[in-house]
């Protein structure tokens, strides 16, 4: 191993890899020709124990583009299933290999996963490859969520291979490396439940207790009280991305994570005029997945987790099945709960009054009327800016204006308090999908990451409401056309 191989502060374990063998394969190691670093997260790189200057050098740039391995590396595919559109399908890493599990100096354990590594043994006739744009677009969105406060995978790098990849057309191959509390996800759980032994159920389910709720491991039930953790993370996650119009895109339930987190950055994109229908995915024919739909599908999605775990909550099937509906039926009531506590934030609202809801839905059948910016409105209502609102003058606005700020009165915090809150509730910026898209053309087609380099300086910002951010808040020239997402496989 060489100098920079050690001083860059790898220290892997693979825990993961101790499972049963059903839930993975190891891999071989796809080598690209010449791979490039061309952008490193060098503030990930040090709570990680990494050392960012030496992640720069060819060694590292080798492991990030999988033709070399850490010592302590043990490069494996995951296994799992999933429900894609409603539709249950056998899936696994296709294109994404587990190089290990990176024990940080505080004792904490992340994934470190290469996107676009190449083939494995569940790439049902795909190449395993990724190209450039969609893993920059993963790069910028998710440090984007992760600055937004938003529970997140992360990407730590990207490098290009210097091989083209065929889709519609030729493009430059990419790898990105990504960052995860882990990749255990609701398709996972389905995959052991479907193919497993109850054995190898229990098993999977022991380890997820073990890595992400020890807290709970000497409850009664400790299987009913993983269901209930996952609940009740994923109420608050889909609460904050509807807080920000964030719009996932494509919530199948092998991209639910079992930890909490935003994973896979596919289709996704941020809402700017509001109207729940919004859907950018062009696989999202339906609508299954608009804006509107992500907290029903969240809770589909956990339903099929309880469904998975059913072997586990109880020896009597019929008992089981009560076990979960019980659990799964609270979901509503705890995500609206959140939701309501969210908007409340964003309105500068700190007590509980009845009149609340009313209020919240009222503002958003304006704003969608009116075809108003979700977040340049409450940025402008953090500062009184109505004008700026895209309802200033409207007779709906003006009444509801009316009432919230007789709303407000009723709090015993102050006026300057509620702007506090709302500050720190109300984003200035957001990856607003057109300068996203800026910064992958210049970085594509052009070669210049300097457009990336400062949308990502802003987006690590966004409650900081400076100047400099307010070229990011416009919004893109009127078009005709609507703005699409794809997959980017």
């Amino acid at each position: 191993m060489s100098k920079d191989m050690k001083e860059a502060g790898w220290n892997l374990d693979n825990s993961y890899g101790r499972l049963p063998k059903p839930f993975y394969s190891t891999i071989n190691f796809n080598p690209v020709r010449s791979p490039e670093l061309v952008i490193l997260n060098a503030s990930l790189a040090k709570p990680l124990g990494l050392d960012a200057e030496t992640l720069k050098g060819e060694d590292a740039v080798a492991v990030f583009a999988g033709n070399a391995a850490p010592e302590g590396s043990l490069p494996l595919a995951q296994a799992y299933a999933g429900h894609q559109f409603g539709h249950f399908t056998m899936l696994g890493d296709g294109r994404a290999l587990l190089i290990g599990e990176q024990m940080t100096p505080e004792g904490d354990r992340f994934d470190i996963q290469l996107k676009g590594s190449g083939r494995t043994p569940y790439s049902r006739g795909g190449d395993g490859r990724a190209t450039l744009g969609p893993m920059l677009r993963e790069y910028i969105i998710s440090e984007a969520m992760h600055a937004l406060g938003i529970p997140t995978t992360r990407s730590l790098a990207v490098v290009t291979t210097g091989e083209l990849v065929i889709r519609e057309t030729e493009l430059p191959g990419a790898i990105l490396t990504r960052v995860a509390a882990s990749h255990i996800r609701v398709g996972t759980f389905q995959y052991a439940a479907q193919l497993g032994t109850v054995e190898d159920l229990r098993a999977l389910a022991d380890y997820t207790i073990e890595r992400h709720y020890p807290t709970i491991n000497d409850a009664p039930n400790r299987y009913l009280s993983l269901l209930q953790e996952v609940i009740k993370r994923q109420a608050k996650l889909i609460t904050q991305w509807q807080m920000v119009g964030f719009i996932h895109g494509v919530m199948n339930t092998d991209n639910m994570t079992i930890s909490g987190e935003t994973i896979d950055y596919g289709p996704c994109a941020f809402m700017d005029i509001y109207d729940p229908e919004t859907v950018f995915s062009s696989i999202d024919r339906q609508g299954r997945y608009a804006y509107g739909n992500q907290p029903y599908i969240g809770g589909w999605n956990l339903a099929r987790f309880a469904e998975a775990l059913l072997p586990l909550l109880h020896d009597d099937q019929e008992e089981a099945v009560k076990l979960a509906q019980k659990e799964i039926s609270g979901f509503s009531e705890l995500y609206k709960s959140n939701w309501l506590a969210g908007m409340r934030a964003k309105l500068g609202l700190f007590n509980e009054e009845i009149e609340d809801e009313d209020l919240i839905e009222s503002l958003l059948g304006i704003m969608k009327e009116y075809r108003a910016d979700f977040t340049n409105t409450f940025r402008a209502l953090t500062f009184g800016k109505l004008e700026d609102t895209g309802m200033f003058g409207k007779k709906e606005f003006d009444q509801w204006y009316q009432l919230w700020q007789a709303r407000l009165k009723k709090q015993e915090e102050s006026k300057d308090a509620a702007h506090e809150l709302m500050l720190t509730a109300n984003p200035a910026v957001i990856p607003r999908n057109h300068r996203v898209e800026e910064a992958l053309e210049a970085a594509v087609e052009k070669g210049d990451y300097s457009v990336m380099e400062k949308l990502l300086n802003v987006l690590s910002r966004p409650y900081e409401h400076s100047a400099d951010q307010t070229d990011y808040c416009k919004l893109p020239a009127p078009t005709t056309l609507p703005y699409r997402t794809f997959c980017g496989t």
